[in-house]
């Protein structure tokens, strides 16, 4: 009984994210989710162009 008291009491201390900063957070994440993306698909063309070249 002892731990959930514990986690109902932590749970209440809790600051949770309001609205603006939850969208914010996943703006920047998906962002930079397609940053990667990109990155990583120039890379693998540049790469496969590379090896076709020596093949």
């Amino acid at each position: 009984m002892n731990f959930f008291r514990s986690v109902i009491k932590t749970m209440k201390e809790t600051r949770w994210p309001t609205r603006k900063e939850t969208a914010s957070d996943t703006t920047t994440v998906i962002s930079t989710a397609v940053l990667f993306a990109v990155f990583f698909a120039i890379v693998d063309f540049a790469v496969q162009q590379l090896l076709g070249l020596l093949a």
